[in-house]
């Protein structure tokens, strides 16, 4: 036995002495007997912060890395804090889950204690983007919502993100209480047994109405058919976007699209690349490889769940370059802008909704076509909130 800090052999011998299965039991003693007694430190020395958007971490047993039991605790903290918020009716929510090695594991363990809480859970039998997720809490009329994915990490992490019921991620004072009510979770107080009479499996009950929710969106549909054989690339990087991204095009009305061969099956070893993460050169060049080889017009990409996206134009010399956010974000609104001015719909109810370390250049447009500009902290679930 390896000579370890006494509060982390406090901590194991918790988890050894609780009712976590044998397999689980084994894997600790394993760590214990190993030759690296880091190893055995950093799956223990902490608990897996639960913060105010939910848990990430690479995957393994113990307190310090995700996995069934930290993933439960999680869920059991968040169904208490459901039932505390709303004690009378029935309360919804949706789980959805990424390509990652575990995702759907994770989801079923996810969907199985918020129904031994007493929650009817709507559980996407396939996975599906993370955007996808927030569209669902609402149309649902759920109260909340998880998605179990790591988002860009490396393929060792997995993680766990917590909705509220306006479909944007958790924000105060729900955070905070969530947190709270995490942290009280003990191994053995998990609900793990399932109540399948509460548990609705779902994928074509949603996907029909956020494709068509997508499409009444377009600002400019006859922009589309003056274009719609723009030759555009698209990589889902081995995740959720191939569900989605291909059929919104073809909805829209786009006939030249091309998806990356040997990144369009989801895999959660993301073999292609170092990192899934479409903002980086090295995980969209075989993007813009082909799109150098068709001479396309436009190349996109998503990371594992979909919520991040890259995209990639030529220069006035030809040549290919990827947009930052910040690049992306200024052509997108400013085209937003401009086509609802020259539709005159810019009837005052118009605003923008950015966090404090996005462009000025938003505010300058805000200026300009005389709309308002909200500035939130930063997190996409802030301006979820202002929304």
């Amino acid at each position: 036995m390896l000579a370890i800090d006494t509060a982390i052999q406090e901590k194991i011998d918790r988890w050894l002495a609780s009712s976590i299965d044998d397999e689980a039991k084994a894997e600790i003693r394993q760590l214990l007997e190993g030759v690296y007694q880091d190893a055995v430190i950093d799956a223990f020395y902490k608990d897996l912060d639960f913060g105010t958007g939910g848990l990430r971490g690479i995957m393994g047993i113990g307190s310090n890395r995700v996995n069934k039991y930290t993933i439960g605790m999680a869920t059991q903290g968040f169904a208490n804090y459901l039932n505390q918020t709303y004690p009378d009716g029935v309360i919804k929510v949706a789980i959805a889950y990424d390509s990652r090695n575990n995702s759907a594991y994770f989801g079923e363990i996810t969907a199985a204690v918020f129904s031994a809480n007493a929650i009817h859970v709507y559980l996407f039998e396939e996975l599906r983007p993370t955007p996808e997720l927030y569209f669902s809490i609402r149309e649902l009329g759920c109260k909340g919502g998880v998605v179990l994915t790591a988002s860009h990490n490396p393929k060792e992490y997995n993680g766990y993100k917590a909705y509220w019921d306006d479909g944007g991620q958790v924000t105060p004072p729900h955070d905070k209480r969530i947190v709270a009510e995490v942290s009280k979770i003990g191994l053995d107080e998990i609900k793990f047994e399932a109540d399948e009479s509460k548990i609705e499996r779902i994928s074509s009950l949603i996907d029909g109405p956020y494709l068509e929710k997508i499409t009444t969106n377009v600002v400019t549909p006859e922009a589309i058919e003056r274009q719609k054989d723009l030759k555009i690339v698209f990589s889902p990087i081995h995740g959720t976007g191939v569900t989605m991204v291909p059929p919104v095009l073809e909805k829209l009305g786009f006939t030249q699209v091309t998806v990356v061969e040997e990144q369009a099956t989801p895999d959660g070893n993301f073999p292609t690349v170092v990192y899934p993460n479409p903002e980086e050169a090295e995980a969209m060049s075989m993007a813009l490889n082909k799109a150098k080889e068709i001479d396309a017009d436009l190349v996109m990409g998503t990371d594992p769940d979909a919520d991040r996206g890259g995209i990639g134009v030529k220069n006035h010399h030809g040549e290919w370059q990827l947009r930052n956010g910040n690049q992306a974000a200024t052509c997108m609104i400013y085209y937003l802008l401009k086509a609802k001015q020259e539709k005159n719909q810019l009837d005052g109810k118009q605003y923008i909704a950015k966090t404090i370390v996005t462009t000025d250049l938003l505010d300058r447009m805000a200026e300009h076509f005389k709309v308002d500009c909200y500035n939130t902290l930063t997190g996409f679930k802030y301006i979820a909130e202002t929304i």
